[in-house]
């Protein structure tokens, strides 16, 4: 999955992006040998390569959190 650079995820807070990071540091972690998701978001600051990945995974996490949410039952109205 690629990202347009001006188009991507901006999370609302702190609380948000934490949970949509949560949705995918493992599977990055995992595909990843010898470096962790945290790794990756430190050289953000001067890495456009990284600063990409970070945009795809956070894209990633999106797509997960709406199936997520997609797939939980409606609540009925009494």
């Amino acid at each position: 999955m690629l990202s347009n650079s001006h188009d991507f995820v901006r999370p609302a807070d702190t609380a948000e992006r934490a949970y949509l990071e949560s949705l995918v540091r493992a599977d990055y972690d995992e595909s990843h040998p010898g470096e962790t998701f945290d790794d990756m978001k430190s050289r953000m600051s001067f890495s456009r390569e990284d600063q990409g990945l970070y945009r795809d995974w956070i894209a990633l996490a999106v797509a997960r959190a709406e199936t997520a949410r997609a797939s939980r039952p409606s609540p009925v109205a009494a």
